[in-house]
């Protein structure tokens, strides 16, 4: 979808990186431009979660890429850089918002270079002070944006959603900002800026929790896993200790439902007739699922809510999701070896399907295709590149 389009990557950790990524999946070229010393990822990680010396962090966010190594902080580095710039369609990066113009890689830089260039930037809070240098990490956005205050069992303390969300919805925003910039480009000739911010993303992604709060006054709080507006939709405990998710909103769902689990007086009763009335009376309708739900294990109401349409399922931690059949036939899991060692690993795939879609190589190893990029993109010879190199101005890897 994207095969002809070249994206240099300058983003690290894993916001920027997962956009990266994600590009590299719609099927774009995308070059990873890392400092001498790597991406600082590549060695955040838990005791034993690392693979042939890289992190599952890192390995996470960056497939499909090619890596080059350069000191972008010198003249000649920029130069080098520059030459890339002009054979490519778009630079994402995540630099402070001083930080660009610093090294001469601001708007008005690199649109001389490439006036066609499509340039997205991903930056915490705001590019202005008092906020421009304040760190933005994920768990400061989600608290700035309200998602805590939302998230958790009703009088807790605020929780973080499990995984990044601030970094990881940051990243998707800046992938779709890039392929607009890439698209207006291609229809205009002219590039520009684009910018994304983490906070602005988390604030756009409270969508009808921020209209209702404008609507009503009423401010959300954390209801756990129950559906504020919505009864039921809940999580209840099985024979097994699992726990099983239903959600059948709607007059046809709630009847579908409650014949599946053998309680059809409920249709009828008035404190459940009507969605109002579910939501009103949402205490004494989960008292009575909990003793329906405490009777089968949560495979086998997933198995019976499936076969009757119900929106339903299991509630699964990581391995089991990841080990289910249906990841499996969505080809969600993939296998792959180490380009050196042979050594096969699992990686998520690809959740863009489209027929020219292809599995992502392994992530690159730092500087591994310095000498392949220069030579085919920017017609470097082989001396040339051994000057920079020998310079330190770029690094090979083990695999030029």
């Amino acid at each position: 979808m994207l095969s002809d389009f070249r994206v240099l990557d300058l983003t690290w950790v894993l916001g920027g990186p997962f956009a990266g990524q994600l590009l590299a999946q719609l099927g774009a070229e995308v070059i990873k431009v890392e400092p001498l010393e790597g991406d600082l990822s590549r060695q955040v990680s838990r005791h034993g979660s690392e693979f042939e010396g890289d992190s599952g962090f890192f390995l996470s966010v960056n497939r499909g890429k090619s890596s080059i190594a350069m000191d972008l902080k010198s003249p000649e580095g920029r130069k080098v850089f520059y030459d890339l710039v002009r054979e490519c369609d778009a630079v994402v990066y995540g630099f402070a918002p001083g930080v660009p113009a610093r090294l001469g890689l601001d708007r008005d830089a690199l649109l001389a270079v490439n006036p066609r260039l499509c340039i997205a930037q991903m930056i915490g809070l705001h590019d202005q002070p008092p906020y421009a240098d304040a760190p933005a990490f994920d768990l400061v956005v989600q608290a700035l944006s309200g998602v805590m205050s939302i998230t958790g069992e009703p009088g807790g303390a605020p929780v973080r959603v499990g995984y990044q969300v601030a970094d990881l919805a940051g990243g998707l925003y800046l992938a779709l900002a890039c392929l607009g910039g890439m698209l207006k480009a291609l229809k205009t000739g002219r590039g520009e800026l684009v910018q994304v911010s983490l906070l602005d993303c988390q604030l756009a992604l409270l969508t009808w929790q921020a209209q209702n709060y404008f609507v009503s006054g009423e401010v959300p709080h954390a209801t756990g896993a129950r559906h504020p507006v919505i009864a039921p939709s809940d999580i209840y405990r099985c024979l097994d200790d699992r726990f099983i998710a239903i959600s059948p909103t709607g007059q046809q769902f709630w009847r579908t439902f409650c014949a599946a689990i053998d309680r059809n007086d409920l249709i009828d009763d008035p404190r459940f007739a009507l969605p109002k009335d579910r939501v009103k009376h949402v205490d004494d309708l989960t008292a009575i699922l909990q003793d329906v739900f405490r009777r089968y294990t949560a495979a086998q109401w997933q198995e019976r809510l499936f076969a009757s349409r119900v929106p339903a399922g299991a509630v699964h931690d990581v391995a089991q999701a990841v080990d289910q059949p249906l990841a499996h036939l969505r080809k969600m899991v993939e296998d792959l070896p180490h380009p050196e060692t042979g050594e096969t690993l699992r990686f998520l795939g690809n959740p863009f399907k489209y027929p020219s879609a292809h599995p992502l190589s392994y992530p690159p190893s730092l500087g591994s295709d310095t000498q392949a990029v220069l030579s085919r993109v920017c017609g470097y010879d082989a001396a040339r590149i051994a000057d920079l190199t020998d310079h330190r101005i770029v690094a090979t890897g083990k695999a030029d």
